[in-house]
């Protein structure tokens, strides 16, 4: 994957506020929504979702920039000392192991003599039942009894996350997601999910002599450049023109699943709050539903003609909008 910087576009001494703009200027011009017609453009876009995910946290990018963390969020292995030299089987030197597990990379140390950290293996070496296998022969002469190890060591389990975008939240879906074991796994996506649940996948984490662990996938939800969750409901800034708010009209509205139409009545003001029932996203208590907010824009250039007629109504039909702020 990418350099997340170059992905957004921005310098590496860019503040939040510049990668929250680039993002949400890039997510609405490669957003799948707008793009149908490209079958690259999810891609593009989880590759957007990713970088900002990385650079949009304030910790995340500190790691990136260390170097402890890759383009795709992954820690980096920069290689270890293993065993000191010189050690050898019961000669009483030091060892040290390292394993992967859900607190990521660890390292521990121990002594040889005594055989520390061994006793998995040696119980799979030396272990055994009934009479005859009771009692083996280890190394040096020592002998181990099976039930010298103890309980059997679990499975770990193994974490990853994936983030989705808001209609894949909705709709549902599935996702091939890397896992720190190594393997790749198809994750279906329930519709309806929300962001930071977690899926279980039984049976795809660490094995360990008790078992194998699972896989514990953590799912966000990238922001939309259009809408605002808030929990089942989704919340949506409405533009309109001067004369649509005075006169009244008909718009388009963006939904999760096609535009709809919303009359808008004469004599809006900017703020007023248009409800679409049904038009969120899905619960358990049923569908939540779409806030449409209205703001209204002057155009970006105006003429004599329109600063004359806004004199006029200075003028002529003067009002305070602001009277009951005292």
């Amino acid at each position: 994957m990418r350099d997340p910087y170059e992905v957004l576009g921005v310098q590496r001494s860019a503040d939040a506020a510049a990668i929250k703009s680039a993002f949400r200027r890039h997510a609405k011009k490669l957003h799948p929504d707008a793009n149908t017609n490209d079958p690259k453009a999810a891609q593009r876009f989880a590759e957007l979702n990713t970088a900002y995910e990385i650079l949009g946290d304030d910790k995340k990018r500190k790691a990136f920039d260390r170097g402890e963390i890759d383009a795709e969020g992954k820690p980096r292995f920069h290689g270890f000392e293993g065993v000191h030299p010189g050690a050898g089987a019961g000669d009483g030197s030091s060892f040290e192991s390292f394993t992967w597990g859900p607190e990521g990379f660890q390292r521990s140390s121990g002594r040889q003599g005594g055989f520390g950290g061994f006793e998995d293996v040696l119980k799979d070496m030396f272990g055994g039942g009934g009479a005859a296998g009771r009692r083996r022969t280890g190394f040096g002469g020592r002998h181990f009894e099976p039930d010298d190890f103890g309980t059997p060591t679990p499975g770990r389990d193994v974490s990853a996350e994936v983030t989705i975008s808001l209609a894949e939240a909705a709709a549902g879906g599935s996702r091939r997601v890397h896992l720190p074991t190594g393997k790749d796994v198809e994750v279906k996506i329930p519709a309806g999910l929300v962001d930071g649940q977690q899926i279980r996948l039984k049976g795809q984490g660490l094995p360990g002599a008790g078992g194998v662990g699972d896989a514990l996938i953590t799912v966000k939800i990238a922001p939309h450049p259009l809408f605002e969750r808030d929990g089942a409901n989704l919340r949506l800034e409405l533009p309109l023109t001067l004369y649509e708010a005075a006169l009244g009209a008909k718009v388009r509205v963006p939904t999760l699943d096609g535009a709809v139409e919303l009359a808008i009545p004469a004599g809006t003001s900017s703020g007023r709050t248009f409800r679409l029932k049904s038009k969120g996203l899905p619960a358990k208590g049923g569908a939540g539903d779409l806030f449409a907010t209205v703001r209204i824009v002057l155009p970006s250039r105006t003429d004599p003609e329109f600063e004359e007629l806004m004199r006029k109504w200075r003028d002529e039909r003067p009002y305070d909008p602001r009277k009951d702020l005292g």
